[in-house]
Formats: C-alpha cells, sequence, structure tokens
C-alpha cells in the first residue's frame, strides 16, 4: 500500500492542491449572492406577516448598519411579541444614542427570558452604576448559560471583592470557550499559587498547574498575554523550545514583553542577532526592558553612542533601569560628574542598585558622609550589596555592633562575605556554634577563607587519630580535610600549606611537596619553610636552602636559622651570623634565644 506524505510537505511541493485568488472570490461573490437571495426570502416572508422573518431581516439589516431599515421591522416584531427583535431593538436604539429606551426594550425581551437581553440590561445598569441591578440582570444572564453574561457578572463580582463568586462565573465563561475569562482565572490562579517551586503544599501545586491549563487555552484562542506568561512558566520549568514558540507567537500579535523575552531566550542559546532584532521590535513598541538590552549588547560592542542612544530610550519608556546603565557607562569611561547625575536620578526614582552605586562613588570620593544615607535607602529597599557595604562603613569607624546587623541583614540574604564576617564575629565573642553555622554558608558560597575557618574550627575539636594494630596509622579523611583542601583549592595559602602538612603527616611525600610549593610560589613564608624542611629531610639541601631564604626575606625567623646553622655547618661563620642576627630580630622569643647563643658562638669563633 502507497503511503502518502503527511499534508503540510504536499502544501510545500506543491502537489497538494492550492486555493487561487480566483476561487477565493468566486467564493465571496457566491457568499454575498447567498446572503442577498436570504434576505429577499425573509423580506418577502415579512410583507406576508411572518414575525421570525421580521426579526431575521431586522436583525440582518441591524449587522450591515441600516438603522433606518432595520427599525421598522424589528419593531413589527417586537409588537408581535418576539423577544429576540425586542433584545435587537435595544441594540439598535443604544447605538442611536437612546440609551434609557434601549433599557426598556431589553427589560422587555428579559422578562420574556431573552439572555442576551439580561446580559444587556445588566451592563447599562452598571454603566450607570446601578450595581445591585446590574447583577440581578447579569445573573439572569449567566444561569441561562450566556457567556458574555457569565463574564461580566464574574467582573461585577471581582470589583465588589466577591473572589468565590468571581472565580465561580470566570470559570463558567472560561468552560464556554470566552478566552479573556480564561485568562483572568489563569491569573488569579496564578496569584494564588505564587509560583513556588519549592517549599509550596499540594494546592499550591495544583492551582499552579490549573493556571497553566487556562493560559494554554486563553492562548490557543489567540490571546497574547496569554501565550506571555504561558511562555513564562514553560521558561522557568527550563522548557525553552516550546516557551519561545509561544513567545513568537505573543510576540507576533503585538506584544512587546513576549518579543522582548524572545529576544533574551535567543541570547541566552547563542543567537545573538535574532534577539537584537527582537529587542528593536520590543524597543520600538515602547519596551524598556528591551531598550537596556539593545543598550548592553552595543556597550559590550564598544559602540557607547548608540547603547547610550538605547539607554535614554529605556528611560523614555519609564524604566528607571536606563539612567542606572547610563551611570554604568559613563563610570566605566570615566566620567565620574556624569555617572553621578545618572545615579542619583535613578536613585530618587527608587532604583536600589543605584543608590547603592552612588554611595560607593560618594565614598571613594572621600564623601562619607553623603554616602552613609544612599546606602541606607539601597539597603532598606532590599540591596544585600548596600547592606554588606554598611556593615564595612561602621566597622571602619569602630562601630562594631552596628556593623554586625549590617552584616547578619546581608548574611541571611545570602551574602557569602557578610556571613564569613559574621562567623568570624562569633568566633572572637566564643560562641562556636554560631560561627559554624555562619562559616558553613561562606564557604559553601565559595569563600575560601571561610572553608579555611571553618577548617579550623573542626580541626580543633578533633581528637587524636586511632592507630592501626601494627603502628601504622588509619587515615581516614575528615570533614576538616575536605574543608581545608576546598580551601587550599581556592588558592588560599595558608590552607594549602595545612593541606601539605597533613599529607606529610600521613607520610605522602610527593602531595606534601606538591602544596607547599603552590603555597610558597604564592607568597606563603610558612609554606617556603616547610617545603624547604621536606626537601632537606630527602637530601636536597640545596634546593631547600633556596627556599629557606625566600622565606626568611619574608621575615621568617626559623628559616633564617635553619639558614644560620647550615652556613656555620659550612663554615660560612659571617654568613651565619648574618642569618643568625636576623633570625633574632624576626623570632620568636624561642627562636631568637637558639639564635643569639649560636651568633655569639659565630661571632667568639670569628675573633679566634
Amino acid at each position: 500500500m502507497d503511503v502518502m506524505g503527511d499534508m503540510a510537505n504536499l502544501f510545500e511541493t506543491g502537489r497538494f492542491a492550492q486555493p487561487s485568488d480566483q476561487d477565493e472570490a468566486a467564493d465571496e461573490a457566491q457568499e454575498a449572492a447567498d446572503e442577498a437571495a436570504e434576505e429577499v426570502r425573509r423580506r418577502l416572508a415579512a410583507e406576508a406577516g411572518d414575525v421570525e422573518a421580521m426579526s431575521v431581516l431586522g436583525a440582518m439589516l441591524l449587522r450591515r448598519g441600516d438603522f433606518d431599515g432595520a427599525e421598522s421591522h424589528l419593531r413589527a416584531a417586537t409588537a408581535a411579541g418576539d423577544r429576540a427583535a425586542a433584545n435587537n431593538l435595544g441594540v439598535l436604539l443604544h447605538q442611536r444614542g437612546y440609551a434609557d429606551e434601549a433599557a426598556g426594550w431589553w427589560r422587555i425581551a428579559a422578562v420574556a427570558g431573552s439572555a442576551p437581553a439580561a446580559h444587556a440590561l445588566g451592563r447599562h445598569f452598571r454603566e450607570r452604576g446601578d450595581e445591585p441591578a446590574a447583577e440581578y440582570w447579569l445573573r439572569q444572564a449567566a444561569e441561562q448559560g450566556h457567556v458574555l453574561g457569565a463574564y461580566a457578572l464574574a467582573d461585577l463580582l471581582e470589583h465588589r471583592g466577591d473572589e468565590a463568586g468571581a472565580r465561580r462565573w470566570m470559570r463558567a465563561a472560561a468552560e464556554r470557550g470566552h478566552r479573556e475569562a480564561a485568562y483572568r482565572l489563569a491569573r488569579t490562579l496564578d496569584r494564588n499559587a505564587g509560583h513556588r517551586r519549592d517549599g509550596r503544599d499540594e494546592g499550591d501545586t495544583e492551582a499552579a498547574d490549573e493556571a497553566e491549563q487556562w493560559y494554554r487555552q486563553a492562548a490557543a484562542r489567540g490571546h497574547r498575554r496569554a501565550a506571555l506568561h504561558l511562555g513564562t512558566i514553560l521558561e522557568k520549568r527550563g522548557e525553552l523550545k516550546e516557551a519561545g514558540r509561544w513567545y513568537l507567537t505573543s510576540a507576533k500579535d503585538g506584544e512587546a514583553r513576549a518579543a522582548c523575552a524572545l529576544g533574551f531566550l535567543l541570547r541566552d542559546a547563542g543567537d545573538t542577532e535574532s534577539a537584537a532584532v527582537w529587542w528593536l521590535r520590543a524597543a520600538q513598541d515602547g519596551d524598556g526592558n528591551a531598550a537596556n538590552a539593545l543598550g548592553a549588547l552595543h556597550a559590550e560592542r564598544g559602540e557607547t553612542q548608540t547603547a547610550e542612544r538605547w539607554y535614554r530610550a529605556a528611560m523614555d519608556a519609564g524604566d528607571d533601569n536606563g539612567a542606572y546603565n547610563l551611570g554604568l557607562l559613563c563610570a566605566d569611561q570615566g566620567r565620574t560628574t556624569q555617572a553621578e547625575q545618572w545615579y542619583r536620578r535613578a536613585a530618587y526614582a527608587g532604583h536600589r542598585e543605584a543608590s547603592n552605586a552612588l554611595a560607593i562613588l560618594l565614598l571613594r570620593s572621600g564623601d562619607e558622609t553623603g554616602a552613609e544615607p544612599w546606602f541606607s535607602k539601597a539597603a532598606e529597599a532590599g540591596s544585600v550589596d548596600a547592606a554588606f557595604n554598611l556593615g564595612i562603613l561602621h566597622a571602619g569607624r569602630g562601630e562594631e555592633r552596628a556593623a554586625l546587623r549590617w552584616y547578619e541583614r546581608a548574611a541571611s540574604a545570602g551574602h557569602t562575605e557578610a556571613a564569613l564576617q559574621v562567623g568570624m564575629a562569633r568566633l572572637r565573642d566564643g560562641d562556636e556554634r554560631e560561627a559554624e553555622r555562619f562559616l558553613r554558608c561562606a564557604a559553601g558560597g565559595g569563600s575560601a577563607e571561610a572553608a579555611y575557618r571553618l577548617a579550623s574550627v573542626l580541626d580543633a575539636r578533633r581528637p587524636p587519630a586511632p592507630e592501626h594494630e601494627l603502628g601504622e596509622p588509619a587515615h581516614e579523611k575528615s570533614e576538616c580535610e575536605e574543608w581545608y583542601e576546598r580551601a587550599a583549592s581556592q588558592g588560599h595559602r595558608r590552607a594549602q600549606v595545612r593541606v601539605g602538612m597533613m599529607a606529610a603527616a600521613r607520610g605522602d611525600v610527593v602531595e606534601a611537596a606538591r602544596w607547599y610549593r603552590e603555597a610558597a610560589e604564592g607568597g606563603s613564608r610558612n609554606g617556603a619553610f616547610n617545603l624547604g624542611l621536606l626537601l632537606a629531610r630527602e637530601g636536597s639541601e640545596p634546593e631547600a636552602v633556596v627556599w629557606w631564604r625566600r622565606a626568611a626575606d619574608a621575615g621568617h625567623g626559623r628559616a633564617a636559622l635553619r639558614l644560620a646553622l647550615v652556613c656555620a655547618r659550612r663554615g660560612e661563620l659571617a654568613e651565619g651570623q648574618r642569618w643568625a642576627d636576623l633570625a633574632v630580630s624576626l623570632g620568636p622569643r624561642e627562636v631568637g634565644e637558639r639564635a643569639a647563643r649560636l651568633r655569639d658562638a659565630l661571632r667568639q669563633e670569628l675573633s679566634a
């Protein structure tokens, strides 16, 4: 059996018959002819006294805009008791500006059971501000299954704060295909759920899932904002391909925010040129976020004038980020005065990061008094960096309690360095458990210093390592070693020395030498000294001397003493005396005492 391709492929290859313009014109002509023939039949029947024909003919003429021709037929049908004609007569009179007379006919039709008339009458009363009457008639329409009546009733109840009633009738309208009702129902469910993807209960999950279903229904019926929200949900969930399709649908329908979001999606996928096309479209439609994105794109390319133009466009669109970004642009170019002006503009508009940036700018210029209020304003608005900066400011003045308060605030929001400062403060106060909690937060956030200090706290608690039955140390890596290694791998010199010492203690000379060398090359005098000790034990004294010399030059007393001993053994008495003098001055005390005795002995030897 032959298998045909799908319709899309046949259509694209020309094998699927496509309607021509002539065919479409012929169809339109046929429809017009059919409509004209129907009108003639209805007119003849109406002249013969057929009430239904009068009503239908009046409705046809009303849709066409022939009010004069429609009115006579509608009045005749209404007089004969046709409720549809009474409703349409009300519509005609309302369009002519006779609202009160229209309401009278709508009432007649509504009392006779016309749901459209009840809806129209309810809308009339709401426009007049008579909400009880509006609710009565809209409810009559809604309960008869009238979609527009259900939607209008839901809108009225929502306005009055009746959330349960509003949701019930909004759902009824949505289920009957009203796309705006579907969108508004989704928004209500969305707000209630809050889209809390973490830490929410089952009810939140169900509400969010239902919201997504209604967004889908509204978007499928052409609601562009529903398509935008659906795209946002899918993007957060990581379903980027489908999100892009809905953003594209919404953007093509003229939703600037969707065009902007599509631009960011394309940029993240590496297609910067296509992203710029959609950002341009959104920015031209007044989207400030898209204008900022274009500004940033041109700034990255070094096209500062174009970037500045788009940042200004963002400001004109009411986006305060435009002024903030202009400030950043000017600051990068060294135009401090202009940067301050733009930061101030954004800060006065409530932009918290601009407030923080302005404070930093003032602080660098020596205006600490002017900087502090802006730090405070940014911190109170939720800027974590500003809270941390306030901590630094107070610490610099010796106001430890105030500094700690701001550090704690920043730390509670996840600021790594602030958590480190709080942990160190708790260690100074002797609150080791609380210190550990903050140090873990900072270390987990990537702070090498916090990892080292946490390891030190854990190391101090560690019991002496048990010995194996045969006298060999049984080594199992502890948590403190893991933190030392994490800090060491991040370049922390003291941690590198400590990891080297642990490796040496378990007999891993190669590993110890590697960490000592890395620390020494990074400027650690302890690392250089320990590397020298390791090399000397392994029989490489000449190389050990090189590292001891580096350590001694950096102020390491024990390294200076070792050099003095090496020189004394080699008979280099003057050089040995020089290193012994240095060891005495560097200390610590026991090293100084040994170095002094060695120096005196060398001096006697030289004078003998």
